[in-house]
């Protein structure tokens, strides 16, 4: 009140400016702003001082990594987890080598825990306590018996055998699919049989009999023991069978004039592997049976652990291949001659049927091969006498050599028994060889091959008047069909 008295005894306010001590009214305003400014930014309520702490509530400053350094790291990991399966890689293939030469020396008895000499097994001794080293053996077996049915001539026709009558061949009277199936399953590998009927009249060898024909109600019997005596087929024709699929390959045409081949031209060539090396040629003849010679077998090879069948391989190779739990010697086999030279071995487990693992056809009897027939033969064997094995699988045409030719004293004599027979050129040039041995000797007739030799041996390789000579197959049927149908 004091203070507006003495304002209005003074001069008129609105006639004189306002003077402040720090200016004019405009810079006071502009102070006061700022003031406010201030104050507002400071906290309302403010507590302890925050005190910033090394590696709390705080970024790194570094700089974050780069495309480039992300790249090198991962790149560093991935060489060392490849050196990781390098080195491991190494372990392994060493240790299946050290396996290998320790299996080529010794066999080991897992019953007493030890090492013996592999000369020690299967030598007729129990050097093993149990006889464990005598028990997975290569045997022998002699057939003296006559297996009761067969496929004869080119034609392929059905005959079966009974010790009163002999072979009878087959009507075709009341015959079916069942018995189809039937006689196929006792003739070994089966694959969509089918069969069909040959008038008999055609047929010069046979159409005079004697004949045979099922009986009604005998489905289930086998072949041989489910027919009844004819004296002539009251159809007028006799049974054809075509068991499987054997001996047909792909449609491709060969190399002309090379040696190279392909096993999808040949899938019924197999190595047969001692200890990871190539010892001998075979053949399939089923999906678990293969013919091979029986002198692939002699000195300390008969311990089955030991072979391995490698099939479908164009190349050598000495990984995986098929365990082997049969080897079956004919008894008749002469190592001094060379006669009955014939062996079988049986797979653990059958192979899959492919285009490069297929069976090759057994010939009928009396097949009907001519001399000078073409035949042809493949293995991995030398390509020139006292070379090496071939690392690729190698084929030769060569021709089929008459038997008297071949017994003739300028070339083998009677070296050459009936058990034989004889391929290649007398000029020579072209031949089986080392390393070929049991291998398969083929012939093409319309669209399957059949199995008409086993590799068995010869002088020298590809010699003038020396040429190779082969178990026949056709005199080995009997035995082959025999051994198979004892052990299914």
């Amino acid at each position: 009140m004091d203070r507006v008295e003495s304002l209005s005894t003074d001069e008129d306010v609105s006639q004189k400016p306002l003077v402040c001590p720090g200016g004019t009214i405009e810079n006071l305003y502009l102070q006061t702003v700022v003031q406010v400014r201030e104050e507002s930014a400071a906290p309302l309520n403010p507590g302890q001082p925050v005190v910033l702490r090394p590696g709390r509530h705080r970024r790194p400053m570094t700089a974050p990594e780069t495309d480039k350094e992300k790249a090198s790291k991962r790149k560093k990991v991935l060489l060392t987890v490849l050196s990781v399966v390098i080195v491991l890689g190494i372990l392994v293939t060493a240790a299946y080598f050290i396996k290998v030469l320790i299996d080529s020396k010794y066999f080991f008895c897992k019953s007493s825990v030890k090492f013996i000499p592999i000369d020690e097994a299967c030598d007729g001794k129990n050097d093993c306590s149990g006889g464990e080293d005598e028990i997975t053996c290569l045997s022998r077996f002699t057939v003296n018996t006559t297996f009761p049915v067969r496929l004869i001539t080119g034609q392929q026709v059905l005959q079966v055998y009974s010790a009163a009558q002999g072979w009878q061949t087959v009507c075709s009277d009341v015959w079916a699919e069942q018995y189809t199936e039937t006689a196929c399953r006792q003739l070994g590998y089966t694959s969509k049989p089918s069969s069909t009927s040959v008038p008999v009249d055609t047929l010069s060898s046979l159409k005079d009999g004697p004949f045979t024909a099922i009986r009604l109600g005998s489905t289930n019997t086998p072949i041989h023991l489910a027919t009844a005596n004819r004296t002539v087929c009251n159809s007028g024709s006799v049974i054809s069978l075509s068991c499987s699929d054997c001996g047909s390959v792909v449609s491709e045409g060969r190399i002309v004039g090379g040696t190279d081949a392909s096993i999808e031209h040949w899938p019924w060539q197999v190595s047969l592997q001692q200890g990871g090396q190539h010892t001998c040629g075979g053949t399939l003849v089923s999906p678990r049976w293969v013919v091979t010679a029986a002198h692939c077998f002699s000195g300390s090879k008969k311990e089955l652990s030991r072979w391995r069948v490698m099939s479908g391989q164009t190349f050598m190779s000495a990984l995986g291949g098929s365990y082997v739990d049969r080897i079956i010697m004919n008894g008749d086999y002469n190592s001094v001659r060379s006669d009955y030279d014939i062996a079988l071995m049986r797979l653990s487990s059958p192979i899959g049927v492919g285009a490069s693992q297929k069976p090759v056809c057994l010939p009928p009897k009396a097949f009907g091969l001519l001399p000078d027939s073409a035949v042809s033969v493949t293995g991995w064997g030398y390509r020139e006498e006292n070379g090496k094995v071939s690392s690729s699988l190698q084929e030769a045409t060569v021709r089929l050599i008459d038997w008297a030719k071949c017994s003739n004293p300028s070339v083998y004599g009677s070296a050459v028994t009936p058990r034989m027979l004889c391929a290649g050129l007398l000029q020579g040039g072209v031949d089986a060889c080392q390393g070929d041995s049991g291998g398969p000797l083929v012939h093409l007739t319309s669209s399957h091959w059949h199995l008409v030799g086993v590799v068995s041996w010869g002088v020298g390789c590809a010699r003038k008047d020396k040429p190779g000579v082969y178990t026949n197959v056709e005199e080995m049927l009997n035995w082959i069909h025999t051994v198979v149908e004892n052990n299914p």
